[in-house]
């Protein structure tokens, strides 16, 4: 079974259709990109509405865009098939005011710059189409070589559909608990799995602020365990702490030193924080912790 047997069938002439493999060039960018269609559709969305000059100018006259987002080598995960509407022109500074360009400036994504040697850029109105649907993040297609190559037309190419998974690769499943490294950015795009799971973890975390060395030792085992204390730091920047107040939060890196028990007491659990606190030096001034 091929891509355009899928689009024939339902009625749409290949012809019509742009297929894009977006693979990120900022490393930071290209490991939630998935993560931003799961649970992010509108930023994922704004991301692929501009696009460089060549696929710019072939939008124009093309219906719709299937969406797929690189996987492995030579395969690609399909994120949903979009009508193309109407374009409007972006100048360097209202590219820069729309909020979601913004956001994913800041999660990683370099976007549209002065050094890319256009005055403006084209800001297409794409529409999320029920093309399958069911099978987002699931459906996964063979990309033709050359690798590099971020976009085809759907009519001259042969797009084999590899595999039907049974859940969605969109949103990978948990590292190990010591093998956690989120950015501040990060928190706010967390995937939905990755949230119910530290929702369930106590335990003793460990904020690197990047800009000076510094860090904080904290623990969690209240409302939605470490979950609930993340998503305080995601909301507030500083979660209440006084040393980390003032502070640029987006230099904040957040890792876990130490999962305990989901029945541990609190007393406990502050007791291990306190030796963390010793282990790692990070009372005030060496550190951010204030107690």
């Amino acid at each position: 079974m091929k891509l355009n047997d899928l689009l024939v069938s339902t009625g749409i002439e290949p012809k019509s259709v742009l297929v894009l493999r977006h693979r990120p060039f900022e490393p930071r960018f290209r490991k939630i990109l998935p993560w931003l269609a799961a649970e992010r559709p509108d930023l994922y969305n704004a991301y692929q509405q501009t696009q460089g000059e060549k696929l710019e100018k072939s939008m124009v006259g093309a219906g719709y865009v299937a969406s797929f987002i690189g996987h492995e080598p030579g395969k690609a995960i399909f994120v949903g098939l979009y009508g193309i509407g109407q374009s409007q022109r972006l100048t360097f500074e209202e590219y820069w005011q729309v909020v979601a360009y913004n956001e994913m400036k800041a999660l990683g994504m370099r976007g549209f710059t002065e050094e890319d040697g256009r005055s403006s850029i084209l800001f297409f109105n794409l529409a999320l189409t029920d093309f399958y649907a069911q099978w987002k993040g699931k459906l996964v297609v063979g990309w033709p070589p050359p690798e590099r190559s971020c976009w085809r037309r759907a009519h001259k190419n042969d797009i084999p559909v590899l595999a039907i998974l049974e859940e969605s690769a969109l949103a990978a499943g948990m590292p190990l608990w010591d093998e956690i490294g989120l950015t501040w950015d990060q928190l706010a795009v967390l995937p939905s799995r990755w949230q119910t799971t530290l929702s369930q973890w106590r335990g003793i975390y460990f904020i690197f602020d990047a800009a000076d060395g510094k860090g904080y030792v904290g623990s969690a085992y209240g409302t939605d365990n470490i979950l609930g204390r993340w998503l305080n730091y995601s909301t507030s920047g500083h979660g209440g702490n006084r040393r980390l107040k003032g502070r640029d939060h987006r230099n904040f890196q957040f890792s876990i030193l130490q999962r305990v028990s989901p029945d541990m007491s609190a007393e406990d659990v502050i007791r291990l924080e306190a030796k963390w606190k010793e282990r790692l030096h990070t009372r005030y001034p060496h550190g951010l912790n204030d107690n």
